[in-house]
Order: C-alpha cells, then sequence, then structure tokens
C-alpha cells in the first residue's frame, strides 16, 4: 500500500503497519534502540510501549496542523512538535517508572531522532485525517513494539533462561511474580545479551517474515490459478 493513507481504508493502514511495512522487520528503522534495549522483554515493552505513544500522538498532531505549516518550514516544526512529546512521556516515566526509565536511560530521548517517528509524519500524517494518521501511528507503533518484544524474549529466555524478569521495573513490586524461569541453574548464554546476539536474532525474525511472506504469495499464486481452471466450461462438463 502507498504510504498516503487518503486512498485506503483502515484494515490496509494495519496491515501495513502491523506487518506489510514493519518498521523494524521491512522498513529496518530504529535500529539502535531495537537492538540496544531488546534484552528483555520488560526493557522492550518499556521502550515500545513509550515509541507506539510518540508515534500516535505526533501522527495526530502533525495531521491537525497539516494545513497551517508551511512546506518548506514542515520538517524543523513536525521535529518540534516530536520533541515536544518525547519530553513529556520521558518526565511521566521519570515520575511513574523511575526505575525502568533508569534502565532505559538515553534510549528514551533518542525516540526523537527514531527515523520510523519522523518518516511517518512527513510521509502520512501530513498528507491524511487525523483518524488515519493516528490508526497509522498505532499500527506502526505496535508492529515495532511485537518486534521489541519477540527479540526480548528470545534474547532473555536464550540468554538468561527466564522471561519478565525485572518486571517490577514496569508493574510494580507485586510484579516479581511475573518471572517465568524457563531452566533451573541456567548458567546463561552471554552471546545472546550481546550486541551480536541481537544482530542475529533479528535477522532470524526477517529471515522468517520473508518465508511466511513467500509461502502465502506461493498459495496465493497456486489459488489463482486453480480459480479459472474450476470455472472453465470444461471443468463444469
Amino acid at each position: 500500500m502507498a504510504n498516503n493513507g487518503s486512498t485506503g481504508d483502515y484494515g490496509e493502514i494495519a496491515q501495513n503497519g502491523l506487518w506489510d511495512n514493519n518498521p523494524a522487520l521491512v522498513q529496518i528503522l530504529g535500529l539502535c534502540p531495537l537492538l540496544a534495549v531488546s534484552g528483555t522483554v520488560i526493557n522492550g515493552l518499556g521502550l515500545g510501549i513509550a515509541t507506539l505513544v510518540t508515534l500516535v500522538l505526533s501522527n495526530a498532531v502533525v495531521s491537525l496542523i497539516r494545513h497551517q505549516v508551511k512546506p518548506d518550514v514542515r520538517i524543523p516544526v513536525f521535529v518540534v512538535v516530536i520533541a515536544s512529546i518525547v519530553t513529556a512521556i520521558e518526565l511521566a516515566m521519570n515520575a511513574y517508572v523511575h526505575d525502568l526509565y533508569l534502565v532505559l536511560g538515553i534510549f528514551i530521548p533518542l525516540i526523537v531522532t527514531n527515523c520510523s517517528v519522523l518518516g511517518r509524519a512527513e510521509a502520512f500524517a501530513s498528507k491524511t485525517t487525523v483518524g488515519r494518521a493516528a490508526l497509522d501511528g498505532f499500527t506502526m507503533g505496535l508492529g515495532f513494539l511485537a518486534v521489541l518484544v519477540v527479540l526480548g524474549g528470545l534474547r532473555e529466555a536464550l540468554g538468561k533462561g527466564t522471561l519478565f524478569s525485572q518486571a517490577h521495573l514496569m508493574f510494580g513490586e507485586g510484579a516479581k511474580w511475573m518471572t517465568i524461569t524457563l531452566i533451573d541453574d541456567y548458567r546463561g548464554f552471554l552471546f545472546a545479551l550481546l550486541p551480536p546476539g541481537a544482530f542475529i536474532g533479528l535477522g532470524l525474525l526477517i529471515a522468517l517474515k520473508n518465508v511466511i511472506d513467500a509461502r502465502r504469495k506461493q498459495r496465493r499464486g497456486a489459488v489463482a490459478v486453480a480459480m479459472p481452471a474450476t470455472n472453465s466450461p470444461g471443468a463444469a462438463a
């Protein structure tokens, strides 16, 4: 689907953000935070939610002001909008999930420089209605969040033998029960927690998506070939 959502329905916009044009698996954007903080599920979930909220709000605001912003200053204006939203999110995280805020560190303000955020504002939100822009931000953010969580789960499981460790950083002390120990007395696999493990893990996810897409395309081709044969006069006779 084209980036301009004015010609697409909401289902197409959702499929585009979640799968067909996923920021992490197709556009390959936001790799720095994606690879740096995806050591655990909780870290990925925290940064993913912050990015999702940024995308929804920035897309909506850009769509609202698109007719008032002159073309020659649109990029600086979009950056100011995004930076303001990220600053508010950073302050909120510092106030309400301070321990997680400390763990994520510089990668929260760096959401401002995430190419997928500015890219959606420029390529999509500035050309369509508020509803479509907000949905695009939500599905793009959700697609990015899903990759962060899956990659974080993969690396945490291999590296530590757990899932949802340090859940209390996001959900409070009462959430310590959420930690799942997959292997008792697991010594860990350090490579999975290091940057090379993140690159390999992301590469495997991209490869898996490509395999799924290839098989779906092959099945659609087989159905398209079978339908004319089924509907031909000879077949009916």
